[in-house]
């Protein structure tokens, strides 16, 4: 009997019935393409093992943050309200830093460019100057704007300041030169999750792939 003639037997029934059969696996092919591919599309998430080998430190117990009064660039109050609700990357330093400064800055534009779309929504980038002293709102607003748009700068008075960095083990000194002075800083990225707690570091020195890596498997696995 040929091929021809096995179709023709076939009730209608039948022929419905391996319609949805060839129907039903291709669905499933497709989601399990679909599935692979949002699979590799996913923050890849790392041990903790391997977190410290790339320069990470991830707390236990995230270490709580005791409220302080700071000013932003645009000269609005910038408190402990302010890094709850998001992720927030925090970096200690001074626009008149000469190197560090404004080397890790310009890391951190070009890891925020590169985040996944969904962690990025969720993400604010903060510079604490810890040269207030020099470091109003009218000297922040051009220097954050020069290396992102969305980058907030912030200062204060120096308790002020100096409680905040006490909170995240962040040191600093003034060191006098001739006829002027710079700032010694802990140059370690500060990490503080949504609900406002201390939750990470990343030391230096910073390297891109590996910065976006870190990053997002620490909000990833939150």
């Amino acid at each position: 009997m040929t091929n021809n003639s096995l179709n023709a037997v076939k009730t209608p029934a039948q022929k419905r019935g391996i319609a949805k059969t060839v129907a039903l696996i291709v669905a499933l092919m497709a989601l399990f393409v679909a599935g692979f591919f949002h699979k590799m599309l996913q923050p890849r998430v790392m041990s903790e093992m391997e977190l410290r080998v790339n320069g990470a430190v991830v707390f236990d117990n995230p270490r709580i943050i005791k409220d302080f009064s700071l000013t932003d660039q645009k000269g609005n109050a910038f408190k402990l309200e302010n890094i709850t609700g998001k992720w927030t990357i925090m970096f200690f330093g001074f626009t008149h830093c000469p190197d560090i400064c404004p080397v890790t800055m310009a890391k951190l534009a070009q890891v925020y460019e590169k985040l996944d779309s969904r962690i990025a929504e969720q993400t604010q980038v903060v510079l604490v100057s810890v040269d207030p002293a020099r470091d109003t709102p009218e000297k922040l607003t051009p220097y954050v704007a020069h290396f992102h748009e969305d980058f907030i700068g912030v200062s204060g008075d120096f308790l002020q300041t100096m409680q905040l960095t006490q909170n995240l083990n962040v040191a600093f000194r003034k060191v006098m030169l001739d006829n002027d002075y710079t700032v010694d800083h802990t140059g370690n990225i500060v990490i503080i999750n949504p609900k406002g707690h201390y939750h990470a570091f990343i030391k230096p020195p910073f390297e891109l792939a590996r910065m976006i890596t870190v990053y997002q498997s620490i909000v990833t696995t939150f």
